[in-house]
């Protein structure tokens, strides 16, 4: 092991889905006391708290927190789209490798179904947003633009929703656990012409924690996942200079910060869980991860390489694509799928003899900027 000196101590999350039922404090409670329940400690250790949610009311951390007992310390919340939980993640782990606080819970809430019953409404004063330019659109172009430069077929595409579908049989927490086939991907509602209604995640509830702390000093540090490293970029300006796709550069430039400070390259990662909003959006990050070259994301979902029994799988979870996407739990959901996998706790999802993971979250919808952020992590078992 080189270069990491904190840890993941313990993960939670609640479920998944259209929980109106359900208020932030009940997610807050499911997800928060998992992961200090699997930490060894309290509420009253915690010191300080990094948290991402998006569409939430002023004080909807500290509301959703205070009945579990987290008071009286720091809270502080962050807005960074897609990526708000990797982002307050990041943060968390570089205030612990500080020395600036000890035992941080990284948290991610969001109640989507109380704010859109479906596609997030775009930001009217953005120009992409003027023009009624939500994300399928964006993506949907994307794709538009893959099958003619590439070659990418319809039939890729639905494989990756096929292959997410397949994993998230295994996850009990997944919003949509119903296996699909390429046909009835294809056969499904058109969005965002050539992205189809099973070809988009569905907006979801949900709340999930991470308790992080210096490395080898939990309860039991045989249970601890080192943290190799964490990136976090926003993107460049969108000059029209690249001839990449939007999303692309930034997720390339991320990965290569994070891969440089683990000190791994990216065929020594086991097992990925990216953000597949769409299921284009997957096959563009495969290559812009550097899992194969550009235009090649296509093909290797094709090949197996990215489903379970395959070289590197993605998204074991089920992905945004099965699992849901609410905003500002996302990105440590997601966290929490690699600390399951790196410990060998994933049940029916497991990759077997996964050493190393990653995860990769980007989060878009700010016009004039390839991405509003993109955080990666490289995370190592440690028993």
């Amino acid at each position: 092991m080189t270069g990491a000196s904190t840890a993941i101590w313990g993960v939670g999350t609640s479920a998944f889905g259209k929980q109106t039922e359900l208020g932030g404090p009940q997610l807050a409670w499911q997800a928060t006391v998992e992961a200090l329940d699997d930490a060894g400690i309290r509420a009253t250790d915690i010191d300080a708290v990094y948290a991402g949610t998006v569409f939430g009311d002023p004080g909807t951390v500290t509301r959703s927190l205070q009945q579990i007992g987290i008071v009286e310390v720091p809270v502080i919340t962050i807005e960074n789209a897609c990526a708000s939980g990797t982002s307050a993640f990041h943060e968390a782990r570089l205030a612990v490798e500080a020395g600036r606080y000890e035992r941080v819970l990284a948290f991610g809430i969001e109640t989507m179904t109380v704010h859109f019953d479906g596609a997030i409404s775009p930001i009217a004063s953005d120009p992409d947003g003027a023009q009624g330019f939500a994300m399928p659109s964006i993506y949907g172009m994307s794709a538009t633009r893959y099958r003619y430069e590439f070659g990418v077929t319809d039939e890729q595409m639905a494989a990756v929703a096929v292959k997410n579908r397949g994993h998230a049989l295994g996850n009990p927490r997944a919003q949509h656990r119903k296996s699909v086939t390429v046909e009835q991907v294809l056969g499904s509602r058109m969005v965002a012409d050539p992205i189809t209604l099973f070809q988009c995640c569905s907006i979801a509830d949900a709340a999930a924690a991470a308790v992080i702390g210096p490395l080898g000093e939990s309860q039991d540090p045989g249970q601890e996942v080192a943290i190799r490293s964490s990136a976090l970029r926003s993107g460049r300006l969108w000059d029209h200079t690249t001839d990449k796709v939007w999303g692309w550069d930034i997720v390339a430039d991320t990965a290569t910060q994070a891969y440089e400070a683990a000190g791994v390259g990216v065929g020594d990662i086991d097992v990925f869980e990216v953000h597949d909003a769409f299921t284009i959006g997957e096959i563009i990050t495969t290559e812009a991860l550097g899992m194969c070259e550009l235009g090649e994301g296509g093909r290797l979902v094709e090949s197996g390489h990215t489903a379970m029994g395959g070289a590197q799988p993605v998204n074991p979870s089920g992905g945004l694509l099965s699992r849901g996407h609410p905003l500002g739990a996302t990105g440590l959901a997601q966290i929490a799928e690699i600390a399951w996998q790196l410990r060998g706790m994933a049940s029916e999802r497991q990759v077997p003899g996964a050493r190393l993971g990653a995860v990769e979250t980007m989060g878009g919808g700010t016009a004039g900027i390839d991405g509003n952020a993109c955080v990666v992590t490289v995370l190592e078992q440690v028993g």
